[in-house]
């Protein structure tokens, strides 16, 4: 069972903020081989929710509020590791983040930008291609929009 916390970047202290970072970078930096600024500036206007088991961050994303990335809100930065890999971490951190999102921003669709070869996972929840593929930092991303609840088309979860 994940035990979560949801703060903002001044929420969080020094030693937390030290761990997401160090997950940010061990997953997307060392493990994806991908160089890139991952100090992006907007994680001072972020909400952050990170998922531990123990004291290991083992499931973290951040809610990017509207008019920072895009003009809906998004939820980006998504990664599990360690003990959050294989059983169920990425579904339970992506529902909490959704259901994160839409009390902070009720009514507003939600977009990501999306590592290609997780659009199947993501389309459980809700998001639907909404682009071609394009690269970033050397991986083929899709962006993927989220209706709102009451936009959302019977039959499509």
């Amino acid at each position: 069972m994940l035990r979560w916390q949801f703060a903002t970047m001044a929420g969080l202290s020094s030693l937390e903020w030290y761990e997401v970072t160090a997950a940010r970078e061990a997953v997307f930096v060392v493990e994806q081989d991908c160089a890139f600024l991952d100090a992006d500036g907007a994680d001072p206007e972020c909400w952050h929710l990170v998922g531990r088991r123990g004291a290991e961050v083992a499931a973290y994303c951040r809610i990017v509020p509207p008019g920072v990335k895009f003009a809906e809100p998004s939820i980006g930065r998504v990664l599990t590791r360690g003990a959050g890999r294989g059983n169920g971490a990425g579904k339970a951190l992506m529902e909490e983040a959704i259901r994160r999102c839409e009390e902070l921003f009720p009514g507003l669709p939600i977009r990501i930008g999306a590592q290609q070869y997780l659009e199947r996972f993501y389309g459980r929840f809700g998001f639907a291609t909404v682009s071609g593929p394009y690269d970033e930092d050397g991986i083929p991303h899709v962006i993927m929009l989220r209706e709102p609840p009451g936009n959302r088309t019977k039959g499509r979860s």
